[in-house]
This record gives C-alpha cells, sequence and structure tokens, in this order.
C-alpha cells in the first residue's frame, strides 16, 4: 500500500494547479479515477466529481479533498518584463523572496536585492508582496508575451517533493493538498463493491481561496454525510510551542478535527460523524489525534453548511512548515487514514446520522 501511495502522491504533486488554475490537475485525477468508479465529470467549475456504487442501499458519502494549491498570479507586467504578482491562497510573504518558481510552465525567480547593497535594516524586515518580482528572463514585456505570460497567469513555487534520510518523510511543495487527492485516488482503487451505499469522490477547487469548490459540491452531490480529507498543521519543532499552539505531530496519525476556526468562518465536527470515524479506528487500534485548531479550516467549513446542513468531518494529514515550499509529512499518517476510511465505509450501512448518541 504504502509504495504506491507514494507513488500516486508523487504524480499528483508535480501537476500544477494554481487556486482558480485548476484544470490540469483535473484532468489528472479524472484520469486516474477513471477505471474504479462508476462514473467520473469534471463539472462546469473544474470540481472532480466521480461516484463508486456499493452492492446494498446506504448512505450518500462525499470524501472532498481540495485540488487547488496556494501560490499567486500575474498582475502586471512592466517594459522591462519583470513581473508584479497577486496573491492566491496562504503564500506567506517571507517564504516568498529569492524563491524558483514556474509562470506557467515557464522557469522564473523572484528577485532579491543582492546583500553587498542592503542596508542592515533591510536584512530584518520582510518585503510585502506589493514589492516583489518575477525575473522569467525576459528584456521587455513584449518578449514576456511571448513566453505566453499575460495578466493572471499563475505563479508557483519550484520545489519539487523528495524523500527525507527517513524514506516515510517527504518534503517539497503541495503537500497539502495533493496527499488527500492520493488517498482518494488509492482508496477507490482499493475499495471493492461490498458495502452499503454509495461514495463520492470529490477533488473541489478554489479551497484556498475561499472553500469555494466544498460549497459547490456538497449542494451538487447532496450527500448525507461527508469527510473532508485535508492536511492540517503540526508541531513537534523547537519554534512551534507544543501545548499552547500546535498539539499534533507527524507519525501519530492522521487528525480528527474537533472544531477549527478562522477570520468570519468555523466548523465543529458533527458527533454521529466523529464517532463512527473514532470507532473505525478504534476497533482496529489505528492511531489518530484530536484536535481544535486556530486558523486551520477546510473544505469542511461549507459543505456542512451546504442545503439544509450535512453531518461532515474533517480527517486531516499532519504536516509541518504549513503553506511554504518545505512541507513536511509522513507517509505512514496517509496509510492510516486510507485503513480508517476502509473500515468506516464497511460500517457506512449501520450508521446512524443522530446529533445525540441517545437520540
Amino acid at each position: 500500500m504504502k509504495q504506491e501511495l507514494k507513488e500516486i502522491f508523487l504524480k499528483l504533486a508535480a501537476v500544477p494547479g494554481v487556486s482558480g488554475h485548476e484544470g490540469p490537475i483535473a484532468e489528472v485525477l479524472k484520469a486516474m479515477l477513471e477505471s474504479s468508479v462508476d462514473d467520473v465529470r469534471i463539472d462546469p467549475m473544474g470540481n472532480v466529481i466521480a461516484r463508486k456504487d456499493g452492492s446494498a442501499p446506504g448512505p450518500k458519502l462525499m470524501l472532498g479533498c481540495h485540488l487547488d494549491i496556494i501560490g499567486c498570479i500575474v498582475r502586471s507586467i512592466d517594459q522591462n518584463g519583470f513581473l508584479r504578482m497577486f496573491r492566491m491562497g496562504g503564500a506567506v510573504d517571507v517564504l516568498l523572496i529569492g524563491r524558483k518558481v514556474w509562470v506557467n510552465d515557464v522557469p522564473g525567480v523572484i528577485g532579491v536585492r543582492p546583500g553587498h547593497i542592503q542596508r542592515p535594516e533591510e536584512s530584518r524586515t520582510v518585503t510585502p508582496l506589493v514589492d516583489l518580482y518575477v525575473d522569467v528572463g525576459a528584456g521587455s514585456a513584449q518578449e514576456v508575451a511571448d513566453l505566453g505570460i499575460e495578466i493572471g497567469s499563475p505563479v508557483r513555487y519550484h520545489s519539487p517533493v523528495e524523500e527525507m534520510s527517513d524514506p516515510n518523510l517527504l518534503c517539497g511543495a503541495y503537500v497539502d493538498n495533493r496527499i488527500g487527492c492520493a488517498i482518494l485516488v488509492y482508496l477507490m482503487r482499493a475499495l471493492e463493491s461490498d458495502f452499503a451505499g454509495t461514495i463520492y469522490a470529490v477533488g473541489t477547487t478554489h479551497e484556498e481561496t475561499g472553500w469555494r469548490g466544498g460549497q459547490m459540491t456538497a449542494f451538487t452531490v447532496d450527500p448525507d454525510l461527508a469527510v473532508a480529507i485535508d492536511t492540517t498543521p503540526a508541531g513537534g519543532t523547537p519554534d512551534v510551542d507544543f501545548d499552547k499552539e500546535l498539539p499534533i505531530k507527524i507519525g501519530f496519525g492522521p487528525v480528527l478535527q474537533v472544531a477549527s476556526q478562522g477570520p468570519g468562518a468555523g466548523f465543529t465536527g458533527h458527533p454521529a460523524v466523529m464517532r463512527w470515524l473514532r470507532s473505525a479506528a478504534d476497533s482496529a487500534n489505528l492511531p489518530y489525534q484530536l484536535a481544535a485548531l486556530q486558523n486551520a479550516n477546510t473544505d469542511a467549513v461549507l459543505i456542512h453548511m451546504a442545503r439544509g446542513g450535512i453531518p461532515t468531518a474533517a480527517l486531516t494529514i499532519p504536516r509541518r512548515y504549513s503553506h511554504s515550499p518545505v512541507e513536511l509529512f509522513n507517509i505512514n499518517d496517509a496509510v492510516t487514514t486510507i485503513r480508517i476510511l476502509q473500515n468506516a465505509i464497511r460500517a457506512l450501512g449501520t450508521l446512524k446520522i443522530r446529533f445525540s448518541e441517545n437520540a
């Protein structure tokens, strides 16, 4: 399982898909799902919706993961061929300067003033995005246009995933959320039809810019329950207070989000869906972590508010160095996530979706 999952993930992690530009990754995910589901399509907003039917009647379960990655788009192009950027998602200013990037599929670099002429205060100051620029090696706006770059062209990190000294640890850009997509692909391939109900494996767009695809697809699918599969920030490093800030570690199993909260939006795991997933893990002695998270929302935020309300949980893979070009996670946490979901799906036909355990 582990090696196949890793290979799927590495293929997906290499595909472009800045928020709002998910076409390439949507096509790849659709192709990877086609042989293992009963139907798969890409909707007009770029979301991938795949359906797998069980052999008996039962609930409709939506498993959602987002396709998009953080990045920027081109905001302007000056007469000398330098590009200015507009943020798409949670790209962090301090992590942009001096980085290799792709603009469309053209290599570039985010410029930096030479250290030889920097004033002392410059070396201690974060350069804001509005003052950063991308150099693609062009000498004029026309040369930029000749490269196929225009206003709105996506800009993403050039930071491929690599194994660490421990091959279970993988590091690079876009762990968030290509590992979630890989989990969906593996799960659909491994899942036989001997379950009750219908599984919808969904790849959503625009998550990094407001969870929009989760809302769209939840309305379309109209499931009885849903699980958002995503990544989540982890502590366990010298610069994070484990108890006060992020009591989550990589390698200790996936995280079941009890609650999350961010600017203007939040989510609380539905009790019945949480009980169902916890039982699936506990019955097989599979590890998981519980967490209440600040500023770590997922598609669950808008999935659970679709239509008249959809009982939803978020099952997430812990990763260090979130929203950076060096996100790091343990593949064993993804393997455990698959096993929990497999056990949960086996029990799908007996699930009673009650808010109160005694209802």
